[in-house]
């Protein structure tokens, strides 16, 4: 959908009305992965870990999870990357300059600057499973769904998953994306989702509710 609403509007709409366009189409995918119950690495990193802090789960399982869920998800995202950068053209519903733009927009930072933004991107989506856990009917999930993972496309953040179908997507198409910059961006936004999830949400809030 970001590449659809890219290659038709882009030069058409003013940069920032583009911006939010895109911002509102982040959150799709999202809600397609967690009400469907699939499984989602970023999720992982903070429900995944209180077992393992309650004493009830030990660390190697943790790690056996993470290493399934984070390999079937890039898997996954280099299969539908695939797809999209044959079809997409090939339909001309998705331009070659699409992918390259969204690709070289994550791409164009320095590995720490990633690094802190997927830390940030990890908190939120720590947030948004411990929300998402806690509430009770379907209308309220996907507001929850939809309003935090808004903020984390319109903030331009990290997020490995999604990030790699993008990035990898810029690597196929494109010969200004190549493997150091896929490496790069996969390492930093891997570990800074980790960190985020882990440190600021999973600590953190179980720290506090058992303080309290």
């Amino acid at each position: 959908m970001i590449g659809i609403l890219l290659t038709n509007f882009h030069g058409i709409l003013h940069p920032a009305s583009l911006k939010i366009v895109l911002a509102i189409a982040y959150p799709v995918g999202f809600i397609f992965v967690i009400l469907g119950r699939s499984e989602l690495f970023t999720e992982h990193t903070v429900l995944a870990v209180l077992p393992v802090i309650n004493g009830s789960a030990s660390i190697m399982s943790l790690s056996k999870l993470w290493g399934i869920i984070i390999g079937g998800n890039l898997v996954g995202s280099y299969i539908f990357a695939g797809i999209i950068t044959n079809l997409g053209p090939s339909m001309n519903i998705i331009s070659h300059e699409a992918f390259y733009e969204v690709a070289h927009e994550l791409t164009n930072h320095s590995w720490s600057i990633i690094f802190s933004s997927s830390i940030l991107a990890g908190w939120l989506m720590g947030l948004l499973s411990w929300l998402v856990t806690s509430s009770r009917d379907t209308i309220s999930r996907i507001f929850i769904v939809i309003l935090i993972t808004f903020v984390i496309g319109l903030g331009g953040l990290h997020h490995s998953v999604v990030g790699s179908i993008e990035v990898f997507s810029g690597l196929l198409i494109s010969s200004e994306i190549n493997w150091n910059d896929y490496i790069k961006f996969q390492t930093a936004a891997t570990s800074g989702n980790v960190v985020g999830g882990v440190v600021f949400v999973a600590l953190l809030k179980y720290g506090l509710t058992n303080w309290k």
